[in-house]
């Protein structure tokens, strides 16, 4: 029997026991769509914040706190406070003889529930300088941004991002009225215009006060989480970067690169970093979900074992009649391949569609979200599909080659 000859007789087969076969190609279908859906749903995370970063524009210098290898997150990026990081480091930069730095800012932030009257909100306040519109090349819908001197004077202003003036004021002008920020008045002097998304937070539903307040009267802090700088031209970003590790060491008395308490990096690195992030955790994710591929596989394997055991007498009478073991082999081969051919096709669809609602649904919330299916995904599924039915089809076949026709035609 050829090959064409037992696949049209394996089809036959898997049409008269259609119910059977499809909780046989479960644990594939399953596993498939679960390494498609984690492999694409990863892929469009990553375009979102990747897109985010991109959008912010090539000339922006961003430190942190923390040395780091170039390569790898600095410790305030996984979760470790480090407050060497300081508003005056800033300054220092922005005082000096560089002149290609136009703009800088640092950031904290802090969480509350901030009330106007009767209207309450659970928002996030962050600290920032004046510059954080020249920096983040946005700007104020309705009234101003605060300025520099009011944040030296600490002065108690607020600027509404377009979500929060929403929830308290319900479209009503906000400004020259006053809100509660952690027991503490200050006065609206402006609207953001609408932001949407970065990464996973809304950039609307938060609130900006001028830095010094934030760290003196609502965090009781002296440092910073990090700081942005804007450079004029993409061309001398790395000359910048040079500058204020310079800057930042002098400051620190750090004579040593390799004992910086800082890390300065640029947009392009930043990019190259979070790449190396989302991919790792991606193909990780996608390696878990592989687990039901074998689940999948070892179902098979024992419905196999039971088919052989269901037709011994058919596979007996086709011993008798001249049917070598290779013959009888590669029937059983080509049936678990086919079985997990056709749950691979149908995982693929079904982790397709799932991935393409799920884009769908993160463009409606305002997501900056790709759709991405690869083509090498779709292809090693493929292959790791009928890779599982050799694979597991191998015990079964061998032993369906092993019977004796006699004793298989006895058989009942």
């Amino acid at each position: 029997m050829n090959l064409l000859e037992n696949i049209h007789s394996v089809w036959n087969l898997l049409g008269r026991n259609k119910i059977r076969s499809f909780l046989t190609m479960l644990g594939i279908i399953i596993g498939i769509s679960s390494v498609i859906i984690i492999i694409s749903v990863g892929a469009g995370a990553q375009s979102l914040i990747l897109n985010q970063i991109k959008s912010q524009g090539s000339n922006l210098i961003t430190i942190l706190p923390g040395n780091s290898d170039p390569k790898g997150p600095p410790a305030s990026v996984i979760g470790v406070e480090i407050t060497t990081l300081k508003l005056e480091n800033i300054k220092k930069i922005m005082n000096g003889s560089f002149s290609a730095l136009i703009a800088a800012t640092g950031y904290v932030k802090g969480t509350d529930t901030v009330t106007w009257e009767s209207e309450k909100t659970d928002t996030t306040f962050t600290g920032v300088n004046a510059d954080l519109v020249i920096v983040e090349d946005t700007g104020v819908a309705t009234g101003r941004f605060f300025t520099e001197e009011e944040n030296n004077a600490m002065a108690k202003v607020a600027v509404l991002g377009s979500d929060v003036a929403k929830n308290l004021f319900a479209g009503d002008n906000p400004v020259g009225r006053q809100i509660k920020i952690k027991k503490t008045m200050f006065n609206i002097i402006g609207v953001m215009k609408v932001r949407g998304n970065s990464g996973f937070q809304s950039q609307d539903n938060q609130i900006y006060v001028p830095i010094i307040t934030a760290q003196k009267l609502l965090l009781g802090i002296d440092h910073i989480s990090n700081a942005r700088f804007k450079v004029d031209t993409a061309e001398n970003v790395n000359p910048a970067m040079e500058y204020i590790s310079q800057i930042m060491r002098q400051e620190h008395n750090i004579d040593n690169p390799e004992n910086d308490d800082f890390s300065v990096r640029s947009m392009e690195q930043s990019l190259s970093m979070i790449s190396t992030i989302t991919n790792v955790l991606r193909f990780f994710l996608a390696a878990v979900a592989s687990i039901a591929l074998v689940v999948g596989g070892v179902g098979i394997m024992n419905v196999m074992l039971a088919a052989v055991q269901e037709r011994t007498r058919e596979i007996g009478l086709r011993k008798a009649v001249g049917a070598k073991n290779k013959y009888i082999i590669s029937q059983f081969l080509v049936e678990t391949s086919m079985i997990t051919f056709i749950g691979g096709v149908i995982g693929i669809i079904m982790g397709i569609l799932v991935s393409f609602l799920v884009s769908v649904i993160a463009k409606k919330l305002g997501y900056s979200w790709d759709f991405v299916v690869s083509i090498w995904s779709i292809v090693m599924a493929c292959v790791v599909s009928i890779g599982i039915g050799l694979i597991f089809g191998i015990v079964p076949a061998k032993r369906a080659s092993k019977l004796d026709p006699i004793e298989a035609l006895r058989y009942e």
